[in-house]
C-alpha cells in the first residue's frame, strides 16, 4: 500500500487520476487546499476522515504524516502565458504563488517520499527565458531526485479539448529507472458532441441578444487592432479550447445548441435570449471537458464549479502517467524483494558453512 499526500489539491484532480490507476494500492494521507470553496467540493466527493488543512506555508513538514507519493499541482497563475507571468514576484492576496513549489520541496526533503508528481501550465518552461524552470528542477534535484518531465495534450487522452500542461515526475534517486517513458495517449478521439448535456438545457445558459452584441463589438474592436481576442463558438464535431477559470473562458468555448429548449428566461438578462442557439457550456460538461467521471458531486453554484475546473486538471492524462509511475514502482519493489531472497539464500549458505 502507497501513501500519499495531495498539496494544492483543488477539487482532487490528480488524486482521483492516482486513485484510478493504483486501484486499491493507495491511501491517500494528507491533503491541503487554502480555498474553502474548493474544500467543499473537494469533501463532497472525498471522506478521509480528517480536516483538510488550509495554507500549507503554515504547516510544519513534522505535522504531516510520512508518506510515499506527494501529489503537487502548486499554482500556476503566476507561470501562465494568459495570465501576467509574475513568476516568482507573483502575489494574490498577499501570498507569492510563484514561490509554492518551494512548500513541496521543503515537505519532500524532509520526508523523502519515492515520488513527487506536478503539474503546471506549458509556459512553466519558457518563464523568465528558461531560468524559472531551472530553479524548480534544480530545486527538487538537489533534494535527491531524479527529474522526468513532458509537456502532453488532453486532447490525446480521450476528452475533446485542446489543453497543453507540463507534468513532472521525480523519482528518489535511489530508486530512479534510467529513463521514465511518459504515454502517448489514445487512438480514441472524442468530440464536443460526445459530452454534451441531453436537450433540454435550462435557458440560463443561453446568452442574451444583448449580450451577443457585446461580444461582437469586444471582438470587432480587438480584430481591428490585429488581435485575436474575443468570443468563439465550437465546432461540435470539433474539440474545446483550453477551459480557464477567469477572463473570458466561457465565451471562448460556446456552442451552437439548436435542440430544443425554453426561450424564457429564468435570470435576469438584458434583452431577450438569442435566437440563434449559442450558449455556454454547463458546468458538468466542462467536467466532462477534463475527464471527471457522472459520479463526481457537483453541489455549488455555477461560477465556482467554473472556476474550479478551469484550475483542475484532466484525470484521465493523470491517471495515464500514474499507471507508468506504478509500474516503476512495482518493478522497484519485485527486484528488492528477489535481492532481499538471495541476501537471506547466502546468509543461511555462509551459517550451514559455519
Amino acid at each position: 500500500m502507497y501513501k500519499s499526500i495531495d498539496l494544492f489539491a483543488g477539487i482532487g484532480g490528480i488524486r482521483m487520476g492516482f486513485d484510478n490507476a493504483f486501484k486499491d494500492d493507495i491511501e491517500t494521507v494528507f491533503v491541503s487546499e487554502w480555498d474553502k470553496a474548493a474544500q467543499q467540493t473537494y469533501k463532497a466527493n472525498f471522506t478521509d476522515g480528517f480536516e483538510i488543512a488550509g495554507d500549507i506555508t503554515e504547516v510544519d513538514e513534522k505535522d504531516i504524516p510520512s508518506f510515499d507519493i506527494c501529489l503537487a499541482g502548486f499554482p500556476c497563475q503566476a507561470f501562465s502565458i494568459a495570465g501576467s507571468h509574475g513568476g516568482f514576484n507573483d502575489d494574490y492576496k498577499g501570498r507569492c504563488r510563484g514561490t509554492l513549489f518551494q512548500d513541496v520541496v521543503r515537505i519532500c526533503e524532509y520526508h523523502k517520499p519515492k515520488v513527487i508528481f506536478c503539474e503546471n501550465v506549458k509556459g512553466l518552461t519558457i518563464h523568465d527565458k528558461g531560468r524559472t524552470f531551472k530553479v524548480i528542477r534544480g530545486a527538487f534535484e538537489e533534494i535527491g531526485y531524479k527529474v522526468f518531465y513532458q509537456v502532453l495534450n488532453s486532447k490525446d487522452f480521450g476528452v475533446p479539448q485542446n489543453r497543453e500542461r507540463i507534468y513532472l515526475v521525480c523519482f528518489r534517486e535511489d530508486i530512479a529507472p534510467s529513463t521514465f517513458t511518459f504515454p502517448s495517449g489514445s487512438k480514441k478521439k472524442v468530440c464536443i458532441r460526445d459530452i454534451m448535456d441531453p436537450a433540454p438545457i435550462p435557458s440560463k445558459y443561453y446568452l442574451s441578444d444583448t449580450y451577443m452584441q457585446t461580444l461582437i463589438r469586444h471582438k470587432e474592436r480587438h480584430a481591428s487592432k490585429g488581435n485575436g481576442f474575443g468570443y468563439e463558438i465550437r465546432d461540435l464535431d470539433g474539440i474545446a479550447g483550453t477551459i480557464v477559470c477567469g477572463g473570458m473562458g466561457r465565451e471562448r468555448n460556446l456552442l451552437i445548441d439548436e435542440r430544443e429548449h425554453s426561450m424564457v428566461p429564468t435570470t435576469n438578462i438584458k434583452g431577450e435570449i438569442n435566437k440563434d442557439g449559442i450558449r455556454k457550456m454547463t458546468p458538468r460538461e466542462w467536467a466532462r471537458l477534463q475527464g471527471f467521471p457522472e459520479s463526481y458531486k457537483l453541489i455549488l453554484a455555477d461560477a465556482p464549479l467554473y472556476k474550479q475546473f478551469g484550475n483542475s486538471v484532466t484525470v484521465s492524462v493523470i491517471e495515464a502517467i500514474a499507471k507508468e509511475i506504478y509500474k516503476v514502482l512495482e518493478e522497484k519493489t519485485q527486484t528488492n524483494s528477489k535481492l532481499s531472497e538471495m541476501v537471506e539464500k547466502e546468509d543461511k549458505k555462509a551459517q550451514m558453512v559455519g
